[in-house]
């Protein structure tokens, strides 16, 4: 039974979070059956129209599929893109057998503004969000600049890492659940920030991978992540059944 007492929060949410708890801690793992409308009506004491939005809810968000007539299930992790998979920059430098280092420029809590709170789907009672601006290197050339915000509520101990011992990818992977990504890669002109941080020549392009990820139907982190055109590119090899 979900006890209600001193909590703001609505029933259908509590469910939600039930369910979420479970898949975080293993109990339920991808493409396994959770609970139905009447078994959560039993087991938590809420209206089957509750439970009913939980889970029409979590099947919104990516988290659950709903099969008719057979049953609700855990959903699998979706990248959108196919582009490339969620990494450690630093695994990958060192695995091509070159040194990695970084350079920090800034790791801060900084007040929420209204493009990033509708990039990070943060409603205006927001104030802040964490943010983190980093030149990646491999052998002392300039790699990659990662510009990063996230999401406070979902991480609240990113601010406290180290950032010269770890990367904010590495530690998000060990420390927030993925459920879905979102990739999407563009081209565009630098701007004088960024073409500074990377020791661009002039006229330019950068290629850039704008990354969002989500955790129990959170949007916990947007990043983008900017390369030289000249010295970068994205390969990916997808193989087909024969």
């Amino acid at each position: 039974m979900i006890n209600t007492n001193n909590s703001i929060a609505p029933l259908y949410q509590k469910v939600k979070d039930y369910i979420l708890k479970k898949i975080e801690q293993g109990e339920l793992l991808p493409n396994s059956r959770v609970p139905s409308e009447n078994q959560l009506v039993a087991e938590l004491k809420v209206s089957r129209m509750t439970a009913n939005r939980a889970l029409k809810e979590l099947a919104y968000e990516g988290l659950l599929t709903r099969v008719a007539g057979v049953g609700t299930f855990v959903a699998e992790v979706q990248t959108k893109g196919h582009l490339v998979e969620v990494r450690n920059i630093a695994e990958e430098v060192r695995e091509r057998g070159h040194s990695y280092s970084n350079i920090v420029v800034s790791h801060e809590s900084v007040t929420l503004t209204s493009a990033v709170a509708n990039e990070m789907e943060l409603p205006n009672s927001v104030e802040s969000v964490y943010h983190s601006l980093i030149v990646h290197q491999e052998d002392g050339k300039m790699l990659q600049v990662e510009d990063r915000y996230v999401n406070a509520q979902a991480a609240p101990e990113y601010i406290s890492i180290d950032l010269k011992q770890t990367t904010p990818a590495a530690y998000l992977l060990a420390n927030v659940p993925l459920h879905k990504v979102e990739h999407t890669v563009r081209a565009a002109m630098p701007s004088a920030t960024i073409k500074t941080l990377l020791q661009m020549d002039d006229n330019v392009p950068c290629l850039i991978l704008d990354r969002r990820t989500w955790s129990s139907g959170k949007l916990v982190s947007v990043a983008h992540l900017y390369h030289s055109a000249q010295s970068f590119s994205l390969t990916e090899t997808i193989k087909r059944d024969s």
